[in-house]
């Protein structure tokens, strides 16, 4: 196991270098969901440079790829996301997950024949609302894998995931235009319809949960101040605890909409931007050994608190979670006070920090993988139990 780990740590080291020139270049040209083409081109070079074979546009999906390298027993999967954040770039630093990603599946297909593994690297666009890994499950990705993986940066270190199940709406509410002061009385408002609909929720929220969220964007609400709005647009999540908490909750929230339209007698439209995302189910075995080797790494992990609360953050990993053995620890970049989704977490993403955490993070990812492996040897020669944790 020791002789495997610091294999995996030499080629990683060896690849630093170019793991760190990725990262930096996603990080300069953000690409956001489903228009990651540049990305998903980039990502894959690099494993099909070192042996892997790679399927672009994975599954149908454009800026999807799947990589894959050995032919072991044990299906290592690594969670490559690389899309941006509108308007805020690398805000979430993605960029750096994608690297990790491709350095522990470099790390582990060094050690693959003689540890089992078969490594596979699932390029999953559009996290950022749009579902990229629920469309690949829903087209057959992920089936039999024993452990999923992938390493979110944070500005600490928090192995556990616990993130909200969460849905994606598009609202639009559509009225009819008129001159604003010469002819009011012809005009059905639809912005008026956003304004009503956001006060039905604020005043929802007293009895909702305090676990629940709810928070959304006008994309839209008209061009001119003399002309009424005809057509105002927006983007809504609802979280909860759980998918169960959700169906309940959320359609309480879109009968606050339904009042926008019944109070200004507008057309109500909601569009989902994508099956909702689920809660995460950790792999406790893996996420023990991932703590183990982020701590042998030299990773400190941070107390529960306000700087630790982004393993709250909704994910469709949460959706793999549910099919198959996973982990999504946060890895920390130092970035405190900025957090995560501001344009001050976007500068922490590249960087000396940054760069440790991309390569401790595929480290980590890479041993955790090895120690799987491990597992299942000594489960099938009679030393361990079979199962997930």
């Amino acid at each position: 196991m020791r002789r495997l780990k610091e294999a995996s740590r030499a080629v990683v080291a060896e690849h630093a270098d170019a793991l760190i020139a990725l990262s930096e270049r996603l990080h300069a040209d953000p690409e956001t969901a489903w228009e990651e083409h540049r990305a998903a081109a980039a990502v894959p070079a690099l494993l099909e440079r070192a042996g892997f074979d790679v399927t672009a546009s994975y599954l149908g999906l454009d800026t999807a790829f799947h990589a894959r390298f050995g032919s072991g027993p044990v299906r290592i999967a690594l969670c490559a996301e690389y899309d941006a954040l509108p308007g805020l770039g690398h805000a979430c630093g993605h960029n750096l997950i994608a690297g990790s990603a491709v350095g522990a599946a470099l790390g582990l297909a060094a050690v693959a024949d003689e540890a089992g593994l078969t490594v596979e690297v699932y390029g999953t666009p559009a996290e950022e609302g749009g579902g990229g890994k629920i469309e690949l499950l829903d087209r057959g990705a992920f089936q039999d894998v024993d452990l999923a993986m992938m390493v979110h940066p944070a500005p600490v270190d928090v192995a556990e995931a616990r993130p909200f199940a969460v849905s994606h709406s598009k609202i639009a509410y559509t009225g009819k235009s008129a001159h604003a002061a010469a002819y009011p009385e012809a005009g059905v408002n639809a912005a008026d319809a956003f304004t009503v609909a956001q006060v039905a929720i604020g005043l929802l929220r007293q009895q909702l949960p305090p676990s629940a969220r709810v928070h959304g964007v006008v994309t839209h609400a008209g061009d001119a101040p003399n002309a009424i709005p005809e057509r105002a647009t927006g983007r809504w999540y609802v979280r909860a605890e759980t998918l169960a908490e959700l169906a309940e909750l959320e359609p309480r929230v879109m009968r606050a909409f339904e009042a926008g339209a019944l109070a200004t007698g507008c057309e109500l439209s909601v569009e989902a931007e994508s099956k909702p995302y689920a809660e995460f189910r950790a792999d406790e075995g893996a996420l023990a050994q991932y703590r183990a080797n982020a701590v042998a790494l030299g990773r400190e992990f941070a107390p529960p608190g306000q700087a630790a609360r982004m393993n709250r953050a909704s994910t469709d990993m949460g959706n793999v979670s549910l099919v198959v053995p996973a982990i999504h620890p946060y890895i920390g970049i130092g970035s405190l006070p900025a957090t995560n989704h501001q344009r001050e977490f976007a500068a922490h993403c590249v960087g000396g920090l940054a760069e440790r955490a991309l390569l401790d993070g595929a480290m980590a990812l890479a041993w955790t993988g090895i120690d799987r492996a491990a597992g299942r040897v000594a489960t099938e020669t009679g030393h361990g139990r079979k199962g997930r944790s």
